[in-house]
């Protein structure tokens, strides 16, 4: 049975967004803009499963578009999974409830009231979960963070940046001696 465009536009969404001119990120990316296609959620629910992550873990140095991970990330599990699907759907609409009806618009505090009285539940849960890979597992992450990736594949951390950390006091030549390299 053919899609009417009506009704997929209905049952889909597209996240766009920018990168903020100057930022590490915006150098590290081909266009400022992002975006990403949502099949089963639509684009007011990606922007609620946004502020939410953005509740979960906040971080200021993080744009949108790294947030906007999870969105694309649960909707991959909604699209296989309809349990998954109407869980997550319901989820959304308790936090536009609860927020008078938008929760991406609603204030910080009352963003933050409203999450912390879902604590426990199954939606709670999985977009906590999904919401540490989906942040903290990707290139962009990396790049705000400062961290360099996987050394495995580089030969290792020993002879790249063991002792690169700028954000610790240099230990003493006791406290660290060089490596054994065999």
């Amino acid at each position: 049975m053919p899609l009417a465009r009506r009704e997929f536009l209905k049952g889909s969404g597209v996240l766009l967004g920018t990168l903020a001119t100057g930022t590490l990120l915006a150098g590290l990316a081909p266009s400022t803009a992002w975006a990403l296609e949502l099949k089963t959620l639509s684009t007011a629910e990606g922007q609620t499963l946004i502020a939410m992550g953005r509740v979960l873990f906040p971080h200021q140095k993080l744009p949108d578009a790294v947030y906007a991970l999870l969105s694309k990330d649960l909707d991959a599990k909604a699209s296989g999974d309809a349990g998954a699907a109407k869980m997550l759907k319901d989820g959304i609409a308790w936090l536009n409830k609860s927020a008078g009806g938008n929760f991406a618009k609603s204030s910080a505090a009352k963003r933050e009231e409203i999450v912390r009285g879902m604590e426990g539940t199954a939606f709670f849960a999985t977009a906590r979960g999904q919401c540490v890979t989906s942040l903290y597992d990707n290139d962009m992450a990396y790049a705000v963070f400062g961290y360099p990736g996987s050394a495995w594949e580089k030969g290792g951390y020993i002879t790249r940046g063991f002792q690169d950390l700028k954000w610790l006091p240099a230990p003493t030549k006791e406290a660290s001696p060089p490596p054994n390299l065999g």
